[in-house]
């Protein structure tokens, strides 16, 4: 069973990957406003994503949040050349580099992780504390963003980002590994959360795509979803976490390379779906006078 959600999940997360180039392909052009809802190719985008999350929640109701989230990390690898071609271009070879490595680097941490599954079960008290958390991170790391420019100003909004969408996956583990087959068990206020949470989640993820630094603020998102999410899963949810120091050094060698691949993908140039207007020639009269 554990398997078969990781299959299911790595298949959403290509969908996943390939909605998102196209949403911030549509959000570099016409930033994070409601313009973007006249655009075929954002619903497009948004159609193949939500597909993609869809078959996550799939995957989160038959395995844990340990085992299914780091899945996702891999699609970073192909998202970022999706957003490459979108914009008329090859991948540059820091991107390729840098999305191997923030990949590599974060299936390295989380594979140390053991994935026994457990039915979760989530207090509302837990809960509450959860969404109280995960709403002080967005508010001071998009009041930070607004003092920052460039990568800095993306990643700081794809940290808001990441943790709103890993307590999407955290909620839809929760109701739909509780099931059991029970559909009464919807009938819960967490049910409600999902959507609400999962409406937030796209439009933060719209504001960091705007920025234009798509290679790190989808490594942001990639990076913060998964390490939340396998947070939230030991501490609020009772998944298993690694023990002993047999697992200290890879541990290392991979957080070394998540964050050498981070840097890479900050110091790339932004995306721009316009050219900027060429400019003005002076004529010779005007430049004599």
């Amino acid at each position: 069973m554990i398997w078969a959600g990781v299959i299911i999940a790595l298949v959403g997360a290509l969908g996943y990957a390939l909605g998102a180039a196209l949403q911030q392909f549509e959000a570099v052009r016409d930033g994070a406003t409601l313009q973007l809802v006249r655009r075929p190719r954002w619903w497009i985008g948004g159609i193949i994503g939500f597909t993609g999350a869809s078959l996550h929640a799939v995957a989160l109701s038959m395995a844990p949040l340990v085992a299914v989230q780091p899945v996702s990390v891999a699609t970073l690898v192909f998202a970022v050349p999706f957003a490459a071609m979108l914009h008329g271009r090859r991948p540059h070879k820091a991107e390729i580099i840098g999305s191997v490595a923030v990949a590599a680097g974060l299936l390295g941490l989380m594979l140390l992780v053991p994935a026994h599954n457990v039915t979760p079960s989530l207090s509302d008290g837990a809960a509450l504390g959860l969404i109280g958390c995960v709403g002080v991170i967005v508010a001071v790391s998009f009041g930070v963003a607004r003092f920052l420019r460039g990568p800095a100003k993306a990643l700081a909004m794809a940290v808001g980002a990441g943790s709103v969408t890993a307590t999407v996956s955290t909620f839809v583990r929760v109701v739909g590994g509780g099931l059991h087959g029970d559909l009464s068990r919807l009938l819960h206020w967490f049910t409600l959360a999902i959507p609400v949470l999962l409406v937030c989640a796209v439009v933060l993820l719209q504001k960091s795509y705007a920025v234009g630094y798509f290679g790190i603020a989808y490594a942001g998102v990639q990076v913060i979803d998964p390490i939340t999410s396998v947070l939230a899963g030991a501490i609020l949810l009772g998944e298993s976490l690694p023990t002993g120091a047999g697992q200290v050094l890879p541990a290392l060698l991979a957080a070394a390379v998540l964050i050498g691949g981070t840097v890479t993908l900050g110091r790339l140039a932004p995306d721009h779906s316009r050219k900027a207007p060429a400019a003005v020639p002076v004529s010779s009269s005007a430049a004599a006078s």
